[in-house]
């Protein structure tokens, strides 16, 4: 199973990978899946059936109007704000595939409450009819970071992927460290050389810079917004007044770059609540650590590489394929370990290579920013991406930093692996309670009732 770099680090809106970008991909999928079958021509009605934590928090999670986005056959990198709110008022008729209407209202996404589709707690199930007679079905799992595999695939714990030989093949930190160690590489160069089996170099290293352009842009959007957060907690955004009195007084303080990239992370996830646009990293939920990371870097590190955001996104990256490969990314299946952890551990990675980190130094800061995250709960207050989790890429990157700075006062070889601390997070996943994996009927969700 062979997966490219860009695969996480996925642009699309927010607020969550899984319960909205994932949906619009499983909803165009399923368009295809009708054209294919030769019965879209067909079709006069669609019902689209919630399972799991799709079903108790997708409300708050955008997932209906990703549903119908999805149906209308806008990829999740295409959407704008004016699409938005046209879509959302759509009730009675939609566009399937942008071509033809249906009659499709908004109780035909039903929030099956009450059951799990047996795969992965992110399910859904797509039905088409004609003349009320059901003439096709379909089943898809969205798995965290916007990926999408059908019931099919996912029965055999399969993800599509590319089938060509990568040149440096791993699957365990154990190996991807001993090929750079070997070669006397950096990790992003063993990363680079593999995303040439995807695509020449010159388009790897321009869709990277695409990339934290995006993420740039989604941090200056931040900053300078201000108002309500959609949802009934009446979250107000604060990134902009932060930044506002950062300058003022950040001169004076030593630990001024640790409010500057605080502040760039609850910009980003601000801009992630309003179902705006953001990349995953890994997930839309955890999408500010990586970019407040990289904004420190660049206002803050002065010795690095002309390419080192190219590099950057590379190591981590790299890191977050380990994860993807040996546990997971997905809040629904692991808890919020596996998001905030997961971006938590790529940023501490990536940053000690770019300010000169050994190979054994980029695994041990990846190792401690995981193992200081492990056993974090997803309890999303009234089901919104908000509250803890706009604060929690705040203090994830603090983590990252802290990692890192940890990680390259030390030479010596240090008694936790990556490969275990990945291993540790999927049982601390595997035995956390149910309740706990994006449900909201479990910690912070049920115990601050009024915000």
């Amino acid at each position: 199973m062979h997966y490219s770099i860009l695969d996480f680090f996925k642009i699309g809106i927010g607020p969550s990978s899984s319960h909205t970008i994932g949906p619009i991909s499983a909803s165009r999928k399923f368009v295809s899946f009708l054209k294919h079958k030769k019965v879209f021509g067909e079709i006069d009605s669609i019902k689209v059936e919630l399972f799991g934590s799709l079903a108790l928090t997708g409300e708050g999670h955008g997932t209906p109007i990703a549903i119908k986005l999805g149906l209308l056959n806008y990829a999740p990198d295409e959407v704008k704000q004016e699409q938005l709110v046209e879509v959302d008022s759509l009730d009675g008729e939609i566009k399937l595939g942008g071509i033809r209407n249906i009659k499709f209202k908004d109780d035909d996404i039903i929030f099956n409450k009450k059951k799990k589709l047996p795969y992965h707690p992110n399910g859904m199930k797509f039905y088409a009819y004609v003349k009320n007679k059901e003439v096709a079905t379909r089943i898809y799992y969205s798995i965290g970071g916007g990926f999408v595999v059908t019931e099919e695939n996912a029965k055999k714990d399969k993800l599509k992927s590319s089938k060509r030989k990568l040149t440096n093949s791993f699957k365990t930190a154990t190996e991807l460290f001993t090929i750079a160690d070997n070669r006397n590489l950096r990790i992003s160069d063993i990363m680079l050389e593999n995303e040439k089996c995807f695509r020449k170099e010159k388009t790897t290293k321009k869709e990277l810079r695409r990339i934290f352009r995006i993420m740039q842009e989604c941090v200056d959007r931040g900053l300078t917004t201000e108002g309500m957060l959609p949802g009934k907690i009446n979250v107000e955004r604060r990134a902009s007044i932060m930044y506002e009195n950062f300058l003022k007084n950040n001169e004076l303080d030593s630990q001024a770059f640790l409010d500057y990239a605080s502040i760039c992370a609850i910009a980003v996830n601000e801009e992630n609540a309003d179902m705006n646009r953001v990349v995953t990293a890994p997930t839309n939920g955890a999408s500010g650590i990586i970019p407040a990371t990289m904004m420190y870097i660049k206002e803050y590190v002065h010795e690095k590489s002309e390419d080192w955001e190219i590099r950057f996104l590379l190591t981590a990256g790299a890191i977050a394929m380990l994860y993807k490969m040996n546990a997971s990314i997905s809040g629904a299946e692991v808890g919020c370990q596996g998001e905030i952890g997961v971006a938590c551990s790529m940023a501490a990675g990536a940053l000690t290579e770019i300010v000169g980190g050994t190979l054994k130094q980029v695994e041990n800061a990846a190792e401690i920013a995981m193992e200081h995250n492990l056993g974090l709960t997803c309890d999303p207050v009234a089901g919104l991406v908000q509250i803890p989790c706009i604060e929690r890429n705040a203090i994830g990157v603090g983590k990252a930093i802290n990692a890192s700075r940890m990680a390259m006062l030390n030479e010596k070889n240090t008694k936790i692996s990556l490969d275990d601390v990945i291993k540790t997070m999927k049982a601390t996943g595997d035995d956390m309670k149910s309740k706990y994996k994006e449900t909201s009927k479990g910690g912070l969700a049920v115990n601050v009732t009024e915000c």
